[in-house]
């Protein structure tokens, strides 16, 4: 069972409270009553040895025996003195009073029988009586002045008992309401105390979930306020060390899943390479072999081993020099050189360089952009994802259709699009198409020399210049698209 520090406190303040007041109503109930009737007793001596002073030389000077007034007396205790000789009587009190006929039977008693007062001069008794004629307790001093005049001195017990009585239900009820107001006063004086260290706990909770947005206030200037100093420092301390693990950890796992992307295109760059280059050089082989075997008897023959020869090892390397490209980009080797440029006049000089392409299809290449157009890019880079882009539609174009170029502008973005009049690319292959060494149409690829690797180029192009590329289906061709930043004005 969990007992909160605040009420432990209460719990152990409560039970010493009660211990105190438990032993100091011991000490009333117990010990009062003998202290009070020892400081009787000295007050009874007091009054005893004054008037032993008093009639050491002679009587006091009353002619009516009255002695009030004239002896040190501090708990007003009935005095008579009796002088055997003169039979002369003195007193406190008055000689018609009851009290003073009750001392008159002591004083005869006393006269009658020696043997009950067996004191010398200067020698007295105090000890607890029953007067029956009162019907009361009295402490008495019976005893001899010097001058061998007899004493008593009394003072009733019942005014003690009660005092006594009244003192312990005086002391009782103090204790018991300090009982209760003490378990109240530090029930809530214990909160002071406990609430700091709740805040210090639930901040602790929420370090240890890993939550270092919450501080802990500094009220104090005690232990408590270097703990509180202490924990917020650690909790700062903490989130920036846990904060530079986790960024250590993300540029670990970037620098993982890099180093596997690497590893994979690696792996998937010499599986595409040696499939690509497997039919060129087993045709240059095949032809070579051939001529070395004088298979072709004729010039015309041999021109045309050389022709495949040199055509093949044209493309295997176009195809490397390509690779190459494709590499440095992906792998960070080239560094963009982004500067602004002029975009009509730069893609009529490439238009006008691959029309010859065209040859006898009957296409034709349209570009009605004639207003200047200034963007921000590598100009160098584009040249090669516009021409990749224009090649593509060329070799795919049908008989007699059109290749048209157009612009899209919005925000500060300007889209070429490259649209060729042809068949659809299928569903299955439009997402595949910018993969390395993918090709989508196999034969008509082979036939004009392609090997899957300029879209490849694109893509990582304009990855790396951050815009956007892709492809999409029309109702009659395909659209291929880039995006740039334009210098608008």
């Amino acid at each position: 069972m969990k007992i909160s520090i605040r009420m432990k406190i209460t719990f152990m303040v409560v039970v010493f409270t009660a211990f105190v007041v438990t032993a100091s109503w011991f000490i009333c109930n117990y010990l009062i009553a003998d202290i009070f009737t020892s400081n009787l007793k000295s007050n009874l001596k007091v009054t005893y040895e004054s008037c032993n002073e008093i009639f050491k030389t002679k009587a006091p000077h009353s002619d009516t025996g009255d002695l009030y007034g004239q002896i040190e007396n501090p708990i007003e205790a009935i005095v008579i003195i009796y002088d055997p000789i003169n039979k002369r009587l003195f007193s406190t009190i008055n000689d018609e009073s009851q009290m003073m006929d009750s001392m008159s039977q002591i004083i005869d008693t006393l006269n009658k029988s020696q043997n009950d007062i067996n004191h010398s001069p200067g020698e007295y008794t105090i000890k607890r009586n029953h007067d029956i004629l009162m019907n009361a307790d009295y402490y008495d001093l019976i005893g001899r002045l010097d001058n061998g005049y007899i004493v008593i001195i009394r003072t009733p017990i019942a005014q003690i008992e009660s005092l006594i009585v009244l003192v312990n239900d005086v002391f009782n009820t103090v204790a018991i309401g300090l009982i209760i107001f003490g378990s109240i006063f530090i029930l809530l004086f214990s909160n002071i105390f406990s609430w700091p260290i709740k805040v210090l706990s639930n901040s602790a909770k929420k370090m240890a979930n890993l939550d270092f947005s919450a501080k802990v206030p500094v009220v104090t200037k005690d232990e408590i306020g270097d703990l509180a100093t202490s924990m917020n420092a650690l909790s700062d301390r903490l989130e920036k060390t846990i904060s530079e693990l986790k960024s250590a950890n993300i540029e670990l796992s970037r620098d993982i899943e890099e180093k596997t992307h690497i590893d994979e295109m690696r792996r998937e760059f010499l599986s595409h390479v040696s499939h690509e280059l497997k039919t060129p050089i087993a045709l240059i082989q095949g032809y070579a072999e051939g001529l070395k075997d004088n298979l072709c008897e004729d010039q015309e023959s041999r021109e045309f081993y050389t022709d495949v020869i040199i055509d093949e090892a044209y493309k295997m390397n176009t195809m490397v020099k390509r690779l190459l490209t494709l590499n440095e980009i992906e792998f960070g080797g080239v560094k963009l050189n982004i500067e602004c440029f002029e975009l009509v006049g730069f893609l009529n000089e490439i238009i006008s360089a691959k029309s010859l392409l065209l040859g006898d299809s009957g296409a034709k290449i349209v570009f009605d952009e004639e207003k200047p157009l200034y963007v921000w890019a590598d100009e160098y880079m584009i040249e090669e994802v516009f021409t990749n882009y224009l090649v593509n539609a060329i070799h795919h174009v049908r008989s007699e259709g059109e290749i048209k170029v157009y612009f899209e502008k919005y925000q500060n973005l300007v889209r070429v699009n490259v649209f060729n009049q042809g068949e659809n690319i299928a569903d299955d292959d439009i997402n595949k198409i910018y993969d390395k060494f993918y090709k989508a149409d196999k034969a008509r690829t082979r036939e004009y020399g392609g090997n899957g690797i300029g879209l490849s180029i694109v893509a990582a192009t304009m990855t790396a210049h951050g815009k956007a590329y892709g492809v999409y289906n029309v109702l009659d061709g395909v659209v291929f698209y880039f995006d740039l930043d334009a210098n608008l004005p």
